[in-house]
């Protein structure tokens, strides 16, 4: 069983010329949707209201075969709202309640035959859930594999230094990291996104893998460096992508047998060669998604046989 732990809320468009829109959205919960596309069996652990956002969020998850083991609280469901202007500009709002409390008191239930938790993005930074996830985390490590993409939304954590030392806290954790090199560029500014991604290397993770858009995804382990070129797509829009990309690449590791912690080592000891076919398949997943519209991450028979 794998285990996405994160945040999941309402992304809303609102303008003066046309009805408003609402869809569900988070980079954790794609994510978990993402593997349970690709025919791996997940559950998500996140927060909802009792509300009609809230239940527009459950029926996603059910609908795409996700497990939730934990139900709505009194809370409203979390909303990201885009107002546009008549030119098309966006301006943001966000209500976001990032609180766990169901969690700390099911947490043994919640890790109960987890062989991957992954988490990362506001779930990993704003307070408290923050604190939340990095002790589910930490009491994972003994049983799982551990992964982590940051994903970092400045117009939501604005305060660089603390999300670094955050982010950081995750890495040290992590076997599998995942980022973008916008966001290793806004976490050390002025510094080489590669060579952070060695320095994240060092801080214990099995790999760090740096996603460049249209230049392709890179990856550093201890055996060396590869990187694969984005694969040729007609692009709708971006939404998703590094999501599909990180489920893409959990689940190449989970159908190689290296996750779990008794497969830590070996994790460890991927080959270059290995790398680079992940990569490759986790490159396509994103290729999919970014040749439609929204978050929408492909099934497993949409993607080419993931060579072993």
């Amino acid at each position: 069983m794998l285990t996405v732990i994160g945040e999941t809320l309402i992304d809303e468009v609102i303008s003066d010329v046309a009805s408003p829109r609402a869809h569900v959205g988070g980079s954790p919960m794609n994510v978990a949707v993402g593997l349970a596309r690709l025919g791996h069996p997940c559950r998500f652990i996140g927060r909802w209201g009792d509300d009609e956002y809230g239940r527009m969020i459950h029926e996603h998850l059910r609908s795409n075969s996700v497990l939730t083991p934990i139900g709505p609280d009194d809370h409203p469901t979390s909303i990201a709202t885009a107002r546009l202007d008549p030119a098309g500009g966006a301006s943001y709002k966000f209500q976001l309640m990032w609180d766990l409390p169901t969690v700390r008191e099911q947490t043994e239930q919640i890790l109960e035959g987890t062989t991957l938790l992954h988490t990362g993005s506001i779930a990993t930074m704003l307070e408290p859930g923050a604190a939340e996830v990095l002790s589910v985390a930490q009491r994972a490590h003994p049983l799982a594999t551990i992964s982590y993409d940051p994903n970092c939304r400045p117009s939501i954590v604005t305060d660089v230094d603390y999300a670094r030392t955050q982010a950081e806290k995750f890495v040290e954790l992590a076997d599998v990291v995942k980022a973008s090199d916008e966001d290793l560029e806004w976490l050390y500014p002025g510094q080489d996104v590669f060579e952070t991604a060695r320095k994240w290397l060092a801080k214990g993770p099995a790999m760090v893998v740096v996603t460049r858009g249209s230049l392709g995804p890179w990856a550093v382990v201890s055996r060396g460096e590869t990187s694969v070129p984005a694969p040729a797509t007609q692009v709708v829009d971006t939404v998703g992508a590094g999501d599909s990309f990180m489920s893409a690449l959990l689940g190449s590791l989970v159908d190689r047998g290296l996750v779990g912690a008794q497969h830590r080592n070996d994790l460890r000891h991927i080959s270059v060669e290995q790398m680079e076919a992940v990569l490759a398949y986790a490159a396509k997943a994103a290729a999919v998604t970014v040749s439609r519209a929204g978050a929408n991450p492909p099934v497993r028979s949409e993607l080419v046989p993931d060579p072993k």
